[in-house]
Formats: C-alpha cells, structure tokens, sequence
C-alpha cells in the first residue's frame, strides 16, 4: 500500500521580477513500512517537496495522497498522521523545553506519566541534559533546538515521519542516536521519509532513494543497485557518483537558491 503519492507536483514562487522553479513536474511513491531518501544538495527542492508533503506549503500543479488522503482537502486529518523535524521547527520560545514537550504529547494523546518516561528516555539517548530540560527553548543552541525538536517527533509512533536533515548540526554520537531511533520507529510501523544531504546516512538507513537537482528527479531506487549501475565505470562507487552522474556536478557545487 502507499503511504505516499505524488504526481505531477509542481511549485514556482515570485521573488522580485523573476519566477523561481522550486519542484518541477516531480512524482513519485512511498510505500507503507519504508524508509524513503529524498536526497540533493542545498537548493535542490527537497525542503519545499518535504512542506508540501506536510501541508505547510500548497502544490501550485498536481497532487499529493497521504495513506488515501488528500493533502489538501484533507490536511487536517493528513497532519494527524504526521509527526515532522526540520531545521526551521517551532516552538512555545519562552517555554521550557519539558512544557513543549508535554504539550505536544498531550496533543498526541500520551499521557503525563509516559510522556514523562518518554522525555527522559530520549533525552539520554540523545546526550541532552536533563537540568535543561526546564530552561526556556529560546535559550538554547540551534543543536540543542534540533534534540528537543527530534525528542518531540519521536514520543509516539506516528504513521509517518517527515525528517528534513534530522542530523543537522548534531555531534556524532546524537547523530548516531537519531539514526537508530529512526530504524526503531520504521521497525514499530512508521513510514519515514528522510531528506538529507548525508550520502552515507542515506546508504545505511533507506531502502530507496530520490536524488532531486534543480527540483526535479534525475534518479530514483535502492542505493546499492543506483551505485551498482555504475560499478563499469568506476571503483566502489557511491550515491554522491550516482548523483555526479545525473546531474554533471558534485554536491559542493551544486548549489541552487530554494525559497521556503
């Protein structure tokens, strides 16, 4: 069954005279239980694919179905099923990161004393400090934002999780751990779409991949058999070698304006 559609997506926005081309005419499918890479490098579109797929930004052509449902015409029974973590995430700034986080798994419908077992689980896990856990949000580093946003995306198992470079700016041993919270939520049901520009993280977790430039697909499949295609032309090659190969440039140099 797919947990995702999109056909035919398409998203322009204005900026000043000019028309930018953000997603271009991009389709493709997600199946219930996968662990699907969106991957490109800055600019590419993935961020604006990953809003679109969360309801937060409106497709200006074709359409997206989540689990049946219309992203649109059903965007608030679509948000239910989705718990996201992206680089931009929201808070209550003044709060205290335990307020936020309690507030959110009220919304999910956990209660107080497992939330709060939850919360401290994660928060190990994760390398957070417990005594700051009761300091306002808006006090915290971008890193420490991102484990608190992380911590909230995973108290429950939602049908499908949107991660939009969910390691970003993590230490390694955080990132380590927000890699296996992922395989533990894909393992207890969750649908996971991960958008990164980490080749190695996308390899180790996804079952297949999308590689987006100038917002448009220029491959798609699972990692080994993208890489394997071009084992004739070259040694142990890569999904940074399959994306040289569709796209004629390296990640470093790719580098496209994206408007969210």
């Amino acid at each position: 069954m797919e947990a995702v559609l999109v056909e035919n997506v398409s998203k322009y926005f204005k900026k000043k005279d000019r028309i930018i081309r953000a997603v271009q005419n991009v389709s493709f499918e997600v199946m219930k239980g996968e662990i699907f890479g969106i991957l490109g490098p800055n600019g590419s579109g993935k961020s604006t694919l990953i809003r679109m797929i969360a309801t937060l930004l409106i497709p200006d052509e074709g359409t997206i179905r989540i689990f049946g449902l219309d992203a649109i015409k059903d965007s608030k029974k679509v948000r239910e099923l989705i718990h996201r973590v992206s680089t931009d995430a929201s808070f209550f700034k003044k709060l205290s990161a335990y307020e936020n986080l309690i507030f959110s798994a009220g919304i999910y419908g956990l209660s107080r004393k497992h939330a709060m077992k939850r919360i401290m689980e994660l928060a190990n896990a994760l390398g957070f400090d417990g005594s700051r856990l009761k300091d306002p949000v808006e006090e915290f580093s971008r890193g420490m934002q991102q484990k608190t946003a992380i911590m909230r995306a995973f108290l429950t198992k939602p049908k499908l999780l949107l991660l939009d470079e969910p390691t970003t700016g993590l230490d390694p041993r955080a990132k380590r751990e927000v890699q296996s919270l992922i395989l533990e939520a894909n393992r207890n049901g969750s649908t996971v779409i991960l958008s990164t520009h980490d080749m190695e993280e996308a390899a180790k977790l996804c079952h297949r991949v999308m590689i987006i430039h100038n917002g448009r697909v220029v491959a798609l499949g699972e990692p080994e058999k993208l890489s394997e295609a071009l084992r004739n032309e070259k040694n142990n090659p890569t999904l940074e070698d399959v994306f040289l190969k569709y796209t004629g440039t390296s990640f470093e140099e790719a580098d496209v304006e994206e408007v969210e």
